[in-house]
């Protein structure tokens, strides 16, 4: 029997990140019929990421070097992304993805939709698929409503279901993210009966002048999570706290990494997070560009 030579790995040094957002604001503004949610939001990236690696194959196959526990393949967004990219173009490229999770999941931090991003934005670089932006969101649009946000690599504005996107300007703080010790799922904050639909609509101007916002989500998680609700008492002694997406993660602005640093390492040992700055280019856009940069492509 012949033994098949597997070709040199390739790409497997270079560090993808897949950022993570925070939802400065979230409201609802009534439900369709099939049940989707039209929001608005603005979506602000940060450093903090989970990195991930690509080794093409060329055998066609599509694998992770180590399986997420309690993931099965055809559930996990990075493999499906991928799989959905490959029949797309048509490619006959392989390739094993190794992942560093770093951000928790259930978080509202958007992690898995930003794991999916940059495999689906790696990978059209890696595999030479040729897809402009919004081609690859309306791929990642079939995977997850966050994954475009991440595609489009800016902060945002975002409405319908979170799709229709804006570029906004915004100051890049430093904040100190919480993670309260428990996933909360996203359709189930979205279920619940008491959660507001009927937030008046307003404007990227009306936001940028300082109309009061809030996230809708954050009352009935508070009262379903009572450990998010102490975590949000505990960070707004030194910045007023919010609530990211549809949680467990709050998060807390500061005007420098030195009044973040403080405020985090005075808070009591049993919360778990981090500071990071916020940007309003994602560190993914900022890594394709370096490579069509790098590739002169």
């Amino acid at each position: 029997m012949n033994q098949i030579t597997q070709p040199a790995p390739r790409s497997t040094d270079t560090c993808w990140p897949a950022p993570a957002k925070l939802n400065l604001f979230l409201h609802i503004t009534r439900q369709r019929e099939d049940g989707y949610h039209l929001l608005q939001s603005v979506f602000q990236f940060v450093q903090q990421a989970d990195k991930l690696y690509f080794e093409l194959r060329d055998d066609g196959q599509i694998s992770l070097s180590q399986p997420l526990a309690g993931v099965a393949d055809e559930d996990n967004l990075i493999i499906r992304a991928a799989r959905r990219l490959q029949q797309h173009c048509g490619s006959t490229q392989g390739v094993t993805i190794r992942i560093e999770k770093v951000l928790p999941m259930g978080g509202g931090l958007g992690g898995g939709s930003s794991d999916a991003a940059t495999t689906l934005v790696a990978l059209n670089l890696l595999w030479q698929c040729g897809l402009d932006d919004v081609q690859l969101a309306k791929i990642g649009l079939e995977l997850g409503a966050d994954v475009p946000i991440f595609i489009f690599g800016q902060s945002a504005w975002a409405e319908g279901v979170g799709e229709q996107l804006s570029p906004i300007l915004l100051p890049e703080s430093w904040f100190v993210v919480l993670s309260p010790q428990i996933e909360v799922a996203t359709g189930e904050i979205f279920s619940l009966p008491q959660l507001q639909r009927d937030c008046p609509a307003i404007t990227i101007r009306d936001f940028l002048a300082g109309t009061k916002v809030t996230n809708v989500c954050e009352p009935v998680v508070r009262q379903q999570y009572p450990i998010v609700n102490e975590a949000l008492q505990q960070l707004s002694r030194y910045s007023p706290a919010r609530m990211t997406g549809t949680g467990a993660c709050v998060f807390a602005p500061f005007e420098t990494e030195a009044m973040a640093d403080k405020a985090f390492e005075s808070l009591e040992d049993k919360w778990s997070g981090f500071v990071t700055r916020g940007v309003n280019l994602s560190p993914l856009k900022e890594m394709a560009n370096k490579y069509r940069n790098n590739s002169g492509k």
